[in-house]
């Protein structure tokens, strides 16, 4: 039996590659040493690899920002504007990932989006009329020759031409169809230089495969795929799928001459089922039976009892996807040990494949008995009387009343604020000296009054200048949070909190989920002291600020013991807590964010209301079902595809909805027109995942386009997300240009004092 993995964390094991890069972007260090310290971080990761037992190796599976740009930036799937600026080909590569501007130009980055249903983000390839798909790259073919020179042999890991054409956006009325031939070309020819270096395998990733698939879709699959293995060039080709199972298209996968099929034995629901309809006796089965999503241990016995049922002949034990989706190792974690010894990161991941190949070979069934031992410990007490709350829920629970548009006319009376409302997400940049506050107070190096006046004091400053550069509804922050979803974390019973357990979001941005380890409960008020205190401070209104249920979920590493359902109403039961003391304190607009609401969303849409949407949006009415009618309720979403969630986002019952639309061109504005989106919008104007700071006519420009399919009474003007990875300069220069072109536009309309009752 032999083991392999799709992918392993590249981020390292300290975050070295995020430290890497950006001392790159702060011009710190150059490109031979940002490439330099690049290769040492991934001979480290192949030699843990090697050392820990695994048979078969990936490479290519690094990347500086993101796999998606590199497999376009190899094909030469780059903008006109991009490919014709003078910078190196590693700048040109960050400016699509980032933007650039400065002497070569000014570059908006590439659209970012969730992949499929992680917390990781992938960059949108731009197909255009003057796209000329080649191999213009060698990162993959160098990063083979890299583990060759250690002596080890890899398996280089590519998207393959079928996601990446699903995954990418077509402009002047071109289709998928008409990159074909050339994709096809392309990827012969990166099949004929790996083979001629000396490669056996090559893995293309085919993810999309998971998804609801159309006979169309099928016919694109075969027109790429027939004559791509027709000339393989001798090499060996692993078609690996993740996230979920390949039901539309299992049939037409076996019938190919593919070397090795790779399936998700944990997120695919119907892949055992499938698999023992027949598998042919000439293809290796790459087993997805570790879960690379989430941090518990594997069950073993459920494992083997999976892998027994498989009638095929040659099969290689693998993660379910890529552990790009879970932290480096537990090694440098202080948990107590009976509580780590109940998690297994990357690392101890490969462990785990290693341990059921000695089991599935009759070599060590010691193994299995230690962890059976270890899933018939009790683990946690239940709270009874939580359980028992939740039974009881009934509908007027998940309502409130009165409907929406009672509720908007007397907001625009209680809150009497001016047409366009200008406002920001709510976090402003955690600088320097914010973290190295927070650090100090967390090692007791200062004294709680000491933190309290630092905290105080940003707050202060903060609200001095957003009412200096005239924003009508204002934040406080969020000084004392470390991330949206670890803050709450930390101040509700049942969660556990690692050390080092950083995941990659998107680029250089890391997130460390926190874990749920038990029932939860709100033990104490959460963000009522800053917020309350933000408000004493002004006259004008100061948004509180909460993370939804639902984000807090799908943003953690969740039970496996309890269902999302019923974790999220817990969640939920947790926050209406939290809304109904800050609405006690005189808070008059509480934003509730739901920026993962798309995150777990099934990614077949048979599934979405019946596993999901059912529960989900019904969990975000509970927060706030019993809030008064004057109070403003806001939530915020982002870079998801939300067009054909509309009516379930109508259904939150929110007040006002904020959302990232820069990145994405608006495209969700024509959707709301149509389905009669009764909800006050705040589509983002300008994207804050980029350091260039956008113009005044820019911005005007924006809210023109969102005019003319959104009514101005609707209408919110903000950025498309929180301004806490950003640098002050650059935030400051940007929400200046937003409220100067909010005043400009609404001369324009002529109102610039209109109120929007």
């Amino acid at each position: 039996m032999t083991t392999t993995i799709i992918g392993f964390p590249r981020i390292g094991e300290h975050r070295e590659l995020k430290f890497l890069t950006e001392k790159y972007f702060r011009h710190e260090i150059d490109e031979e040493k940002l490439q330099a310290g690049a290769k040492a971080l991934r001979q480290k990761h192949w030699q843990q690899l090697h050392t820990a037992g695994i048979d078969y190796l990936p490479s290519n599976d690094f990347s500086f920002y993101d796999q998606t740009l590199d497999t376009a930036f190899l094909l030469n799937i780059i903008p006109e504007e991009v490919s014709q600026l003078e910078l190196s080909d590693l700048d040109k590569y960050f400016a699509l990932a980032r933007g650039y501007q400065g002497p070569a130009g000014d570059i908006k980055a590439l659209p970012m989006k969730k992949w499929f249903n992680t917390n990781y983000h992938y960059l949108a390839p731009k197909f255009e009329k003057q796209t000329t798909i080649k191999v213009r790259g060698a990162k993959i073919f160098q990063e083979f020759q890299e583990a060759q020179a250690l002596g080890i042999d890899t398996r280089p890991v590519l998207i393959g031409p079928f996601t990446l054409l699903s995954l990418g956006e077509f402009s002047d009325d071109l289709q998928a169809q008409d990159f074909v031939p050339a994709l096809i070309r392309a990827y012969q020819e990166i099949f004929t230089k790996l083979k001629t270096l000396g490669a056996d395998w090559l893995q293309l990733d085919e993810p999309a495969l998971v998804k609801d698939l159309t006979p169309a879709d099928l016919a694109l699959f075969c027109a790429l795929y027939e004559p791509l293995l027709a000339q393989k060039a001798g090499l060996k080709l692993l078609l690996q799928t993740y996230f979920g199972d390949i039901r539309d298209a299992y049939e037409t996968v076996i019938d190919l001459p593919f070397d090795g099929i790779g399936l998700d034995f944990v997120e695919g629901l119907q892949t055992l089922e499938l698999v023992k309809t027949g598998f042919p006796a000439d293809k290796i089965l790459f087993a997805g039976i570790v879960n690379g999503k989430n941090i518990w241990r594997n069950n073993y016995q459920k494992s083997l009892a999976i892998l027994q049922q498989l009638p095929v002949e040659d099969l290689v034990l693998s993660t379910s996807c890529s552990l790009l989706h879970v932290p480096y190792t537990t090694a440098n974690e202080n948990f107590e040990p009976a509580i780590l010894e109940h998690f297994a990161f990357a690392t101890e991941k490969l462990q785990e494949l290693v341990d059921l190949s000695e089991i599935l070979s009759g070599n060590n069934s010691q193994l299995l008995t230690q962890n059976q031992a270890l899933f018939a410990k009790k683990r946690i007490q239940e709270n009874t009387a939580l359980a028992t709350k939740i039974a009881n829920l009934t509908e007027a629970d998940f309502t409130r009343t009165p409907v929406f548009a009672k509720r908007e006319s007397l907001q625009a009376q209680a809150l009497n604020l001016p047409l366009l409302p200008t406002t920001t997400i709510g976090s402003f940049p955690q600088t320097r000296e914010v973290k190295q506050a927070r650090a100090q107070y967390k090692r007791q190096e200062i004294t709680e009054t000491a933190y309290d006046a630092f905290i105080a004091n940003q707050i202060n400053d903060w609200l001095a200048w957003q009412t200096e550069i005239g924003l009508d509804v204002l934040v406080h922050g969020e000084f004392e949070r470390n991330d949206m979803v670890e803050y709450f974390g930390q101040n509700l019973a049942g969660y556990l909190f690692s050390q080092n357990g950083w995941v990659q979001s998107y680029g250089t941005r890391g997130v460390k989920p926190p874990i749920i380890w038990g029932d939860i409960q709100r033990e104490q008020a959460i963000t009522v002291k800053w917020s309350a205190y933000a408000q004493s401070q002004t006259d004008k209104i100061v948004k509180g600020m909460l993370t939804g249920p639902v984000t807090i979920l799908n943003w953690s590493f969740p039970r496996e013991d309890l269902s999302l359902k019923e974790t999220a109403l817990q969640l939920a039961l947790a926050i209406q807590d939290e809304v109904l003391d800050l609405e006690a304190q005189g808070i008059r607009i509480i934003q509730i964010d739901e920026a993962a609401l798309r995150e777990k969303l099934p990614l077949r849409k048979s599934d979405w209301y019946s596993e999901y949407l059912d529960w989900a949006i019904p969990a975000f009415r509970l927060v706030h079902s019993q809030v008064q009618p004057t109070t403003q309720i806001h939530t915020h979403m982002c870079y998801s595809q939300f067009t054909d969630i509309i009516q379930a986002i109508d259904d939150m019952d929110a007040d006002v909805i904020s959302f990232e639309a820069s990145r994405s061109n608006l495209e969700i504005l024509d959707e709301l027109k149509a389905q009669h989106f009764q909800t006050q919008v705040g589509p983002g104007v300008y994207d804050i995942h980029s350091p260039r700071v956008p113009s005044v006519a820019e911005i005007t420009n924006t809210i023109e386009e969102i005019l003319a399919k959104v009514p101005a009474n609707k209408l919110w003007i903000n950025p498309d997300c929180g301004l806490k990875t950003r640098g002050v300069p650059e935030t400051k220069a940007s929400l200046t240009n937003l409220t100067m072109a909010a005043k400009e536009i609404r001369t324009k309309l002529s109102a610039p004092v209109t109120s929007r009752r």
